[in-house]
């Protein structure tokens, strides 16, 4: 082979690497996380029982945002509060949230805020924390049930404590009473899982967060769907609106 013959070879090589390596960097750059300008940042809104706990984790594993579930968060320390109908203190919250997004590794990409605002105060203010990092809600997603099934489903449901496994007396029941069909421990039924506390619970709901659905429709980013339907329906209704967001 000439000298020419071998630098025009070489010439080729180089630009056939070019192209791979290109190549290769489109792929990589497909595979990263989502840029901040697609980040997901949304919020379920419901009463008890609508679906939240269900498809809040589905959101997190499908878009890599984090799931920031508030009642469970302060169930221990509000317990009191809770079991009487009432609500958190807002600074609270939003102060927790807010250290969350700031020092948890799994909200670079954004979050799945799962039973918080419930007033409109709580959400100027958490609409003001945003603000401050220069972030703002993409989405507002309302599950919509009718209450009396909401009673329904949640006075029969039974949890196992260590797993979060649920189960339910009617839909679902465990293979034997009572116990965990994995682990064979007992199940339990959640203090605030009566129908006196969710009747409190529903009358708080209707009253106070009613006003934040009007506050985000507003703001057009509010989105109902029907959450009487399957958990599958539900998520595909919902997932159709964060990719539509992305």
């Amino acid at each position: 082979m000439g000298a020419s013959d071998e630098l025009d070879y070489l010439k080729t090589l180089v630009s056939q690497l070019n192209e791979k390596i290109k190549a290769l960097e489109l792929k990589a750059a497909a595979s990263m996380p989502r840029s901040p300008a697609q980040q997901l940042r949304t919020i379920l809104v419901g009463p008890p029982g609508a679906g939240k706990g269900t498809q809040a984790p589905r959101i997190r594993d499908e878009f890599c945002v984090c799931h920031l579930a508030t009642g469970d968060m302060l169930r221990e320390q509000a317990k009191k509060i809770m079991d009487s109908g009432g609500l958190l203190p807002d600074d609270i919250v939003v102060k927790m949230i807010r250290d969350q997004l700031e020092k948890n590794s799994a909200c670079k990409n954004g979050f799945v805020l799962d039973g918080f605002p419930r007033t409109v105060g709580q959400a100027q203010k958490l609409d003001g924390m945003l603000t401050e990092r220069k972030e703002k809600l993409d989405s507002v997603v309302q599950l919509l049930i009718d209450d009396q099934l909401l009673i329904s489903r949640i006075t029969g449901r039974l949890i196992h404590p260590a797993s979060g496994r649920t189960y339910h007396r009617e839909f679902s029941p465990p293979k034997k009473p009572m116990t965990d069909d994995v682990s064979g421990e007992p199940l339990i039924q959640r203090s605030d899982d009566n129908a006196e506390t969710l009747h409190k619970r529903l009358s708080t709901y209707h009253t106070q967060t009613g006003p934040v659905v009007e506050y985000y429709r507003k703001k057009g980013i509010w989105h109902g769907i029907d959450a009487a339907q399957s958990p599958a329906v539900v998520w595909d209704n919902m997932r159709k609106i964060f990719v539509q967001k992305s």
